[in-house]
């Protein structure tokens, strides 16, 4: 009787440290967004962009996420159209980014190695970066010329 009360308190215990640890492990890795999100059209698809639009936002960007939903990404909105570079320190997944220009027009598009610290370069000034799991963009089949409509709230930064 005593081995068998043993036996249970040992799982009841051994289950809520479980519990307790998987909380953890979950809560310190979150993907869940916290930012506010918009819908846009990239080539044939539509993405639910998160939305980084000021210094804080657009410097964290993805980094230290796990995955990202094949539809979503991020929007990094700019007060002016400038030579931008990033780069992807802390960030776990490889991605498409595409640079825009205040017209809306799709200046280049490079793709990104997971924690890879060198910088990536627009082509030409851009006001917008958009950053896609990779293999997103040619997916959607966008390319460098295409026109895009930048939706209203991320138009400009806070």
């Amino acid at each position: 009787m005593k081995r068998r009360a043993a036996a249970l308190t040992f799982l009841a215990l051994f289950g809520l440290v479980s519990l307790a640890a998987g909380g953890c492990r979950n809560g310190s890795t979150s993907n869940l967004a916290t930012l506010p999100t918009v819908p846009m059209k990239i080539g044939s698809k539509t993405f639910t962009l998160e939305i980084a639009n000021d210094a804080a936002e657009r410097e964290k960007g993805l980094m230290r996420r796990d995955s990202m939903d094949d539809d979503h990404g991020m929007i990094f909105v700019f007060a002016d159209e400038q030579r931008l570079g990033f780069f992807m320190k802390n960030t776990r997944i490889p991605l498409d980014i595409l640079f825009v220009n205040a017209a809306g027009v799709v200046v280049s598009i490079k793709q990104m190695r997971p924690y890879d610290v060198t910088t990536t370069y627009t082509d030409a000034p851009a006001k917008w970066a958009i950053e896609l799991n990779q293999g997103q963009a040619a997916a959607a089949g966008v390319k460098v010329g295409d026109q895009l409509t930048i939706p209203d709230p991320a138009r400009q930064p806070d």
